[in-house]
Parts: structure tokens; sequence; C-alpha cells
């Protein structure tokens, strides 16, 4: 399958996100790593990649997928998305050439993987809508391994991607920036649509595992309005059992200047998401033990501890369910 349309004999319109981008010869797009070949728009920076490291699976965020195990993780450069308030600006952002950093293949990163006993691979660091066809090759390799793929993204796809990538997912954390489609505009040069019917579309039409992070920035998108809506939103459209994360944002790229979001704002928000009906709700990036522990969606049970990512105690019997009221625990245990 071809992700571009042809314009006419000199410009080609990449159609893999929402910004159809339209490139003679030689021009990269948005997000500067797919490029105009002459004959059709290639991921020009293939298998060149930042990272692989090995994280808990907690850092992505995904609490509800295998706990405790570990992940293997990479990126590149370049992003799709415009985000003002970027917390990796230095890999979305830079000016650097992406062949600078190393070459590998699908198959090395899952012998990596293997090697390190790794029980999953993360697409993140920056947005893998962009090197889609590339995950997708690393996922196909993987799952014939028994390694299991997960995507971290903002959800700003085409249609075609969001079959071709996020199907091949086993689990996903979006990125929902905001609520608003002003905010959107303003500070991601990107449509809340977009995001939202991504969020649907994996949610109704993929096997993965989905859990959803808003990073909150006071003063932005950190309104009792505003996340009501969302949360309203949420249970209405993928129901009470999708994990919620509120992040802390602290200054970064464009919004250097801006305050670390503080605790009281996190908790007002996680109040608002469990008042709404949510039954998983966490908080990330502050050291809160309370609201980064599991509860029984039935009796509210506390079913896994947590400090930080590290779990210290788990209370649920050999088929995940509470000790106490036998509920079974929504994810992948």
């Amino acid at each position: 399958m071809e992700y571009f349309t042809k314009y006419n004999d000199e410009i080609l319109i990449c159609d893999v996100c929402p910004r159809h981008c339209r490139l003679r010869k030689g021009q990269s797009g948005f997000c500067r790593v797919r490029q105009n070949t002459g004959e059709k728009i290639e991921l020009a920076s293939r298998g060149h990649i930042t990272g692989l490291a090995i994280d808990p699976i907690e850092k992505k965020p995904l609490y509800h997928f295998f706990p405790s195990s570990k992940v293997l993780s990479f990126g590149t450069y370049g992003c799709n998305m415009g985000c003002r308030f970027c917390q990796n600006y230095h890999i979305t952002k830079t000016r650097k050439d992406p062949f600078q950093l190393p070459k590998v293949s699908p198959k090395y990163i899952v012998e990596t993987a293997k090697k390190y006993n790794c029980k999953s691979i993360a697409f993140t660091y920056n947005d893998p809508v962009i090197f889609f066809d590339f995950a997708k090759d690393v996922a196909q390799i993987a799952k014939k391994e028994g390694i299991y793929s997960v995507a971290v993204s903002a959800g700003y796809a085409c249609e075609c991607v969001r079959e071709d990538l996020f199907c091949e997912m086993d689990a996903l954390n979006i990125d929902l920036k905001s609520f608003s489609n002003d905010f959107y505009g303003k500070n991601c040069f990107a449509n809340l649509d977009v995001v939202l019917e991504t969020i649907k579309f994996i949610h109704n039409k993929t096997n993965a595992h989905l859990e959803l992070t808003t990073l909150l920035i006071e003063g932005e998108n950190d309104s009792n309005d505003e996340i009501e809506a969302m949360c309203g939103w949420l249970v209405k459209n993928i129901g009470k059992d999708v994990p919620l994360h509120f992040s802390a944002f602290h200054g970064a790229y464009k919004f250097e200047n801006k305050k670390r979001t503080s605790l009281e704002t996190l908790l007002r928000a996680y109040n608002i998401a469990r008042a709404s009906g949510i039954n998983y709700v966490y908080i990330g990036n502050v050291n809160n033990s309370e609201t980064s522990c599991t509860y029984c969606k039935n009796c509210g049970e506390k079913l896994i501890e947590r400090e930080g990512y590290r779990i210290i105690n788990r209370n649920l019997d050999n088929l995940s369910r509470c000790k106490k009221c036998l509920s079974k625990l929504d994810g992948r245990f």
C-alpha cells in the first residue's frame, strides 16, 4: 500500500498524518523524516534510531500491561506534532541530521530485546506514527519471537496508518494533550478531533491494551470544566476501565518558563476523574504513592501498591482477581 497521492508531476502529498504535506523531490515533511524520493514518499531515515534503553513498563506509562516487566525502548528524530511544551524536544525538535544516528535492522532490535529478557519493545521518545512502517516491521518479527509491541503516540494519524500501525500493537499509551481544539491548534499545531477518532479506533477496532496520558499544564489545560468534559467523553466513548494518567509538567522548549505542575492540581484532576466514574486513575512525575496504586473497581481494595515505578505489594490471585471480592482486574497480567 502506498501512503501518498500525486498532486501533479512534481509534487506528492504525504498521507501518513493529517498534515498532508505537499513535497517536491528531495523535500521532507513537517516531521523531517518522510521524504519525496522522486517516485514516492519514504521514511528516509529508516533504521536510524535513538535510545535502545531498557525501562520498566510503568515508565511508558502502562500500569495494566504486565506490571514490572522490562521493555526495550527506542525512537528516532523528528515528530509530526508541533507541541510547544514538548518534554523530549531535544529529540523531536532537533535540527541534527538523523542519518548521524546509529542504523540498525528490525531483527537487531528484536534480538536485543531477547538478549536482555525484555517482554516487550516500545516505540517511544518521538511519535511512531512518523516511522510506522519501520515499527510495523519490528512488531511483526517480535511477534514471531513471543515479544510484545508497545506504541507511545499522540494519535495524530490518518486512517490507513491507524490500521497499519495500531493493529500491530499489543499495547498503546495515547497522549491526550488537552480536551480543547484551541489548545491543540495553538500549542500543538494539530486537531483534537483526529486524536479522539484514534482513541475510539484503538478501543473499538483493535485488540490492543489501551491507556491514556494527559500532561497537565497549569493555566493551559487544567480547568475543572475541561477535565470534566474530557472524562465525560472518555466514559461515554471508551468506558470506565481504560486507565488514565495525569502527568506533571516541567518547563521545556517554548514553555520553559512555565512552572511545574503542583501536586494540588494533579490531585484535583485525579478526584474529578474518579468522580466521573473512571475506575483506574493515576498521577505521574510526582512522588505520591496512594495515587500510583491500583484499586479494585468493585470493593476498593488496594490491588497493586507502587513506589515510583516499583511494585512493592500485590493483592491478586493467580487469575488476576481481587483476593477480597474476586473481581477481575482489567488489563493484561
